[in-house]
């Protein structure tokens, strides 16, 4: 058996070391004082202790805390601080012993959780990345992302603040976790004041629109009763999809019409009227991958459609091979802009360049992809003609209406 944490366990109670005292890291201090687990903790504030039942002394540093403590508890503010207490002068890994579990709950990027993961590896010691979200009573939910035998040595010490421990997988899927988490809760924020910009521009007041959703999330219609259904349904009728798509377009779209009267912004509704088939279908598989020319070739697909240019692997043609390697694989699957985004950069300068040919080869791709809407295409076109010219203009509504109109056959034929 390695020394260490399992070695002392046999003897010992497990020790617990907390290293900041903020909002999170103060809450687990009090919980494990509270318990039998024996804590020390750190802040650089000496006075962070002030406040927290059964905490009463404070430790010099890092190391002082590594070195009495079998499971460490990070909480600090950002990745710089989680590097700096756990790979300092004075930090963590300087004090550690091997065996010692080093568990972090800030909220970092997985490359950091990775980075920080391999430094406590190449010193023996465990590492978990864990995801907290307050569950009340001074209690977190607590998203272990690791190897399964250090959450189960890391256990009792996590015990004592934990409402609930839940094991994600592999090193990385605890952050993911929160990160999948947090993107629910700002999003619905965003949505709630965008829905509540256009209720109070119809004279409707917010605390109506509030007193209306509660009354609906009672009856099942919260913002994750779509996602419930579809895991334990796995998939959702194709009839289904259409038919609440349908629905949407046109709830969707009496929203956007009386936004643009009211001079009221919809961004959000804007981008997800289009995509709502696949959110209701929950078919999004948005992971490239890894290979560039494969990564490229999906990329070329999600930007064309059924339209995408069919490139054979290994022509040789240096334009080909930087194309589907290059702007494609690297240029347009990076991350911050949307495929939209860029579609609509290019659309604009394309338009600016008088390129029909060019712009019937993207709009295909938009159109296919169920990127923009009818109403959405006409308010590019006279948008863009201002900034444009005339003649490109005109170019951009000839390209425009062409297409609208073989959809609209198609739909019919």
């Amino acid at each position: 058996m390695p020394t260490g944490m399992n070695e002392k366990n046999a003897k010992t109670p497990v020790r617990a070391g907390v290293i900041g005292l903020g909002m999170i890291g103060g809450g687990v201090a009090a919980n494990l004082a509270a318990s039998t687990v024996p804590v020390s903790v750190y802040d650089v504030r000496a006075d962070a202790i002030e406040g927290l039942d059964g905490v009463d002394t404070i430790a010099s540093s890092p190391a002082e805390v590594a070195r009495d403590s079998d499971v460490i508890i990070v909480a600090v503010v950002n990745a710089q601080q989680a590097r700096d207490v756990l790979t300092g002068e004075e930090g963590i890994l300087t004090g550690s012993s091997e065996g010692t579990i080093v568990v972090l709950v800030s909220t970092v990027s997985v490359p950091v959780v990775e980075d920080l993961a391999a430094e406590c590896a190449d010193h023996g010691v465990g590492f978990l990345d864990a995801g907290v979200t307050q569950a009340g009573e001074g209690k977190l939910v607590v998203m272990l992302g690791g190897d399964e035998d250090i959450v189960d040595r890391a256990r009792p010490a996590l015990e004592p603040f934990a409402r609930e421990l839940v094991y994600c997988g592999k090193q990385g899927t605890g952050m993911v976790t929160k990160l999948a988490r947090n993107m629910i809760t700002y999003g619905n924020w965003a949505v709630v004041r965008e829905a509540v910009s256009l209720a109070k521009a119809g004279g409707v007041d917010p605390s109506t629109i509030l007193g209306v959703v509660d009354a609906a999330a009672a009856s099942g219609s919260s913002p994750t009763s779509l996602l419930r259904r579809q895991i334990e349904a796995q998939s959702i009728p194709a009839e289904q999809v259409v038919y609440a798509d349908a629905l949407a377009q046109k709830d969707l779209g009496a929203a956007q019409d009386f936004a643009g009267q009211a001079g009221v912004q919809t961004p959000i509704a804007d981008v997800v009227r289009p995509k709502m088939a696949e959110v209701y279908g929950g078919v999004f598989d948005d992971e490239l991958p890894t290979d560039p020319w494969e990564r490229g070739v999906e990329m070329m697909q999600r930007v064309y459609g059924q339209h995408a240019p069919q490139v054979p692997r290994g022509t040789g043609a240096p334009a080909a091979d930087d194309t589907v390697e290059n702007l494609f694989a690297r240029v347009w699957a990076r991350g911050h802009l949307t495929t939209r985004d860029r579609r609509l950069l290019v659309l604009g300068a394309t338009t600016m360049l008088g390129r029909q040919d060019l712009l019937e080869t993207q709009l295909r791709g938009a159109i296919d992809n169920g990127e923009l809407t009818v109403p959405q295409l006409r308010e590019m076109e006279y948008f863009l003609n201002y900034y444009t010219g005339v003649q490109n203009g005109a170019g951009l509504l000839t390209v425009i209406e062409k297409l609208i109109a073989e959809t609209a056959e198609k739909k019919h034929s």
